[in-house]
């Protein structure tokens, strides 16, 4: 059966359950202040309109000297990528492009993406600690084992070498989520409440946004049957949009996964050869993050597999230095990334308490891009079940 063919069937099942609307406009394009929740004075306190008075209210005076571009409009000054291959290197400073690190698993990526799967994928270099077989290898001059993060599947893949990429790609990059793909609601325990996700090897991730509150059935008069029935086929839908049918290893496939730990991740670019603004202001950023997260208990890196925190890492160049500081947040509950730029120290506390602690934006302007597949997901259903 064609997917369109499925889709029409689908579409055709929905609308014969008792009391679905019939018609619905078309979601509109998302901006800044409507693709992801933004702080309210009247709900969140006066404060979160203010800067943090304890932090430093500018960077160094190298930094300033230089300058940025304060007058640009930043949303929508990115470039669309799928997902995100984060590749452990143990710096925090690379050649000015990484794929050109000779041996290294961003130039064998960087190879064998090409044309439009260039677009899905985003390559980028990181601090994080790789295995003690890298460096063995490397006195060795043998292919160097690194580890990789997977976002937006929070998926850590090990002992990655540079001929393993194919593996890679295959297995845990076009067959997996990305930023595109709709969190699905899981199935429900008996209890009522969602079961837990079972292991999977193959990057795929199960959130449990979606509950009785937000049912894509929510005031319609349909039994339970019927709604089980409608969320069956909403998840086949979504299922069938993304593409992210899992692939399961081979027996040639010798690349290991698990999930990552963290619950959110923040990435400052670092690439001082790329820009020195970026050398100077990711230090400082780093400090000022640490020191708002740990009094939480949520300061993280890769060497701490307690579950849930924060992962802090620095990362090569993103694009757009001249909108120094650039940050990167992903937060796994709800599938939320986004990319802020114009970030200084005085931030640090809003982006904290507000961005990672309750998902939502402090100041809309520093937006440059992002994707929200919460939203994703209630945009599918209402387009279903209102179609």
């Amino acid at each position: 059966m064609s997917i369109r063919n499925f889709l029409d069937r689908t579409k055709t099942f929905i609308s014969t359950l008792p009391g679905t609307p019939r018609e619905c406009p078309t979601p509109s394009k998302p901006t800044k202040n409507t693709l992801f929740p933004i702080v309210d004075p009247a709900i969140d306190g006066e404060d979160c309109l203010h800067d943090c008075a304890s932090c430093p209210a500018e960077y160094p005076r190298a930094f300033t000297k230089i300058g940025i571009d304060e007058d640009d409009e930043l949303w929508g000054r990115v470039n669309e990528y799928g997902v995100h291959a984060i590749v452990a290197t143990g710096k925090t400073d690379w050649l000015r492009d990484v794929r050109d690190e000779k041996g290294s698993v961003m130039m064998a990526l960087g190879k064998e993406v090409k044309g439009s799967d260039s677009q899905k994928l985003m390559i980028s270099a990181s601090n994080m600690p790789p295995p003690l077989e890298y460096y063995v290898a490397k006195e060795q001059n043998k292919p160097m084992p690194t580890t990789v993060l997977i976002l937006p599947s929070f998926t850590i893949v090990e002992n990655v070498t540079p001929e393993d990429t194919p593996e890679l790609l295959r297995r845990f990059v076009y067959s997996g989520p990305t930023t595109q793909t709709p969190l699905v609601a899981p199935e429900t325990a008996p209890n009522g409440s969602p079961s837990p996700p079972s292991p999977q090897d193959s990057g795929f991730e199960i959130a449990y946004e979606l509950t009785s509150t937000t049912s894509p059935t929510e005031g319609a008069d349909v039994t339970a049957s019927e709604s089980l029935a409608l969320r069956s086929a909403v998840a086949s839908l979504t299922h069938t949009f993304s593409k992210s049918t899992p692939i399961p290893p081979s027996l040639n496939d010798k690349l290991s996964s698990h999930r990552c730990p963290h619950s959110h991740i923040i990435l400052l670019c670092s690439h001082k050869h790329r820009d020195a603004r970026c050398g100077i202001s990711a230090p400082i950023l780093a400090r000022e993050f640490e020191r708002h997260l740990r009094p939480l208990g949520l300061h993280r890196d890769l060497s701490d597999t307690r579950p849930g925190g924060v992962g802090l890492y620095f990362i090569n160049h993103v694009g757009g230095h001249k909108y120094s500081a650039n940050v990167l947040i992903y937060r796994r509950e709800d599938g939320m990334g986004v990319w802020l730029a114009r970030v200084a120290p005085k931030h640090v506390e809003g982006i904290v308490k507000y961005t990672i602690c309750q998902g939502k934006i402090v100041n809309p302007d520093m937006i440059r891009g992002g994707f929200y597949r919460k939203t994703l997901v209630k945009n599918q259903m209402q387009q279903i079940v209102y179609s």
